[in-house]
């Protein structure tokens, strides 16, 4: 017992040491900036509502390095391998820097790109200067790509702990369980002694989070900030375990995930808005705010500040527990061992699901405003150029998709590819399949307009060729060698019909389907809108898909969302029919619109003059706008 105390003292001494000296810093540091007029002041994109002090990163690199310098010449330990690297006094001189530039811009707001170019000079001292990379992990790395490497880690470390700071706590918050999850990683390798520096650290950031967490006092400001993206980045770089993956890159990347999510997004919306605001033409007058480095108000944190009814302290822990899971999940990868790859994969689905329901109403949809206006603005010449390229796509298409339908085929039947197989079934089998597509005239249909029969000529295409193509390998010489073979051949015909069919038919469902996926994003972007229309379409039938056609042609533009059918077959009663339920019939109408939380119904069906009338008094005490979607054929 005596013995685990005495091993423990260290790691307890400069955990609290930090703590208390950055809990005295931290007050004196508010004041003093507070007096230097170095103060977030309320704006359109600032969440406080008050004036508060920045540059609290001041507290915290006095604090930190302040303690962990005394205790190291107090006692006489050790500074190398402690966890800072081989050259202990290049590292805190480089963290000084970087610093010290953050401070700079909390005094002076530095430019945007002079910043970046600071940052990159420091990362490349790092590796230089500090000694730090990645060729303790990969010995056989070039230098070049060692260097490539390490700065573009750093940097993006720094940028994306930048960025996730505009919530009281959020980044001292997140680097307080991504620095206890890297010293748990070196725990588990047996490298306890590497761990010292992280719990000062650990110590640093609990002092400061005490000032910092919601309702803040101070904010770190861009020197803290950057200086906990430094330290997050180089501390595993200083502490790495050869052929460790997950001690070494695994763990602290799972530990920066949400920084390192937030800050991908936040590169591709920016960037695909300043192409939309570009291909726009917008006027001069509205500044930079097409620039990719301008800051915007749909980062991670904010959506779910938006989602969590302006909550910070709510928003601050939903971040702080998903950033603890993704580094349990890589301890827990470290302990299972052979089982890691899975864990892995399960971490990489998870982050899946959520990236797409994070993007769903942002960056997808601002992907297909940006499609969209380069679709609407082509001149016609344009147009038609893309139109006479659309044949000769879908030829090349269907040749690919046949030739890998045959392979698709043979490992399917289990067949082995022999020379044979290649030059005589395949070429057989391909040009018999093109020739049926032909002859059909499926390179005649407008597919974007195409109906269930032209799809059907397809099905029958693509079955006639597969057959056509099994009786020419029949017949081919050396091919069949006995009944065996023959039913082999039987089989891998319908086989290949069947995955030939449905490439070439994926093709020309791709253009409508992308436009429905669409169409989805922007109904999930539209109800979180209070401008938007809410609107109950009564009639379910073909009136209905040639109106909710006119949503899905225009979806960039809408400010109307379809929230429920209503039709008088009580068949249809909770069933769904593109996507959209059907409540009830028109008597149940006002119950169902206030339900819904509809302010308009539109009947897209046909309906006679005395029919209409009953509509209108049934839906008249709800006082909603009603409107007739109709298409009639007239006599001129």
């Amino acid at each position: 017992m005596t013995n685990l105390l005495g091993r423990l003292t260290p790691f307890a001494i400069v955990f609290f040491a930090a703590l208390a000296l950055t809990l005295v810093l931290t007050p004196i540091v508010r004041e003093m900036n507070r007096r230097l007029g170095m103060v977030d002041k309320p704006d359109p994109r600032r969440i406080n509502k008050v004036p508060i002090p920045r540059g609290g990163g001041v507290a915290l690199f006095l604090g930190l390095f302040g303690s962990f310098i005394v205790y190291v010449f107090a006692t006489g330990s050790r500074w190398v391998g402690s966890g800072v690297g081989t050259h202990p006094v290049r590292v805190t001189a480089l963290a000084g820097i970087l610093f010290l530039i953050g401070l700079a811009d909390d005094k002076w707001s530095l430019p945007p790109k002079l910043k970046l170019l600071g940052q990159i000079a420091v990362a490349f001292a790092t590796w230089f200067w500090g000694g730090l990379g990645f060729s303790t992990l990969w010995p056989a790395l070039p230098p070049a790509v060692d260097c490539v490497l390490t700065v573009f880690w750093i940097v993006g470390a720094v940028n994306a702990f930048n960025l996730i700071d505009g919530l009281d706590g959020l980044a001292s918050g997140i680097a307080l369980i991504a620095t206890l999850g890297m010293a748990g990683s070196l725990m588990f390798v047996g490298k306890p002694d590497q761990t010292l520096f992280h719990f000062a650290f650990a110590g640093a950031l609990v002092g400061f989070l005490r000032y910092n967490y919601n309702p803040a006092s101070v904010f770190l400001g861009d020197s803290g900030s950057m200086l906990i993206g430094f330290l997050v980045a180089t501390l595993p770089l200083a502490t790495q375990t050869p052929n460790s993956f997950l001690v070494s890159v695994g763990v602290p990347m799972l530990a920066m995930g949400v920084p390192i999510f937030d800050t991908s997004l936040a590169i591709l919306r920016r960037s695909i808005r300043h192409l939309i605001l570009r291909h726009e033409k917008r006027s001069a007058a509205e500044g930079d705010s097409d620039r990719v480095m301008t800051a915007d108000h749909d980062h991670l944190h904010h959506r779910i500040l938006r989602a969590t009814g302006l909550n910070q302290r709510r928003t601050a822990w939903i971040l702080y527990l998903m950033t603890l899971v993704a580094v349990l999940i890589g301890l827990g990868g470290m302990m299972l061992k052979s089982r890691s790859a899975g864990l892995w994969l399960a971490a990489f689905a998870v982050g899946c699901v959520v990236m797409f329901r994070d993007m769903a109403r942002v960056e997808l949809f601002d992907a297909g405003r940006l499609l969209a206006a380069f679709a609407r603005d082509r001149a016609t010449a344009s147009r038609r150029r893309w139109a006479k390229l659309s044949v000769p796509f879908y030829v090349v298409f269907d040749v690919l998709a046949l030739v890998a339908s045959f392979f698709v085929m043979l490992y399917a039947m289990q067949l082995p590819v022999t020379k044979l197989e290649c030059r005589v079934a395949l070429p057989i089998r391909t040009a018999a399949s093109f020739a049926l597509l032909v002859f059909l005239r499926t390179y005649m249909t407008v597919w974007s307009r195409a109906m269930t029969s032209n799809f059907a000529r397809l099905l029958v295409a693509c079955a006639a060729g597969a057959i056509l193509g099994g009786i020419g390998v029949c017949c081919a010489p050396n091919i069949i060698t006995d009944d065996v073979a023959a039913a082999e051949i039987a089989g891998a015909t319908l086989v290949y019909f069947l995955v030939s069919f449905l490439l070439i038919a994926s093709a020309r469902l791709a253009r409508p389907l992308v436009r429905d996926v669409f169409y989805a994003i922007d109904c999930s972007r539209l109800k979180g809108r209070k401008d938007v229309s809410r609107v109950l379409v009564y009639g379910a039938g073909l009136r209905y898909r040639a109106y909710r056609r006119e949503f899905v042609r225009k979806t960039t533009a809408n400010d109307r969302i379809i929230v429920g059918l209503l039709d008088d077959d009580i068949l249809l009663r909770g069933q769904y029919i593109g996507g959209i339920k059907v409540y009830g019939t028109l008597m149940e109408a006002p119950e169902i619109i206030n339900r819904v939380n509809a302010d308009a119904v539109v009947i897209a069906c046909e309906i006679s003059d005395s029919w209409l009338k009953i509509v209108r008094q049934t839906l008249e005490p709800t006082g909603v706008k009603i409107t007739h979607f109709n298409f009639t054929e007239k006599e001129i």
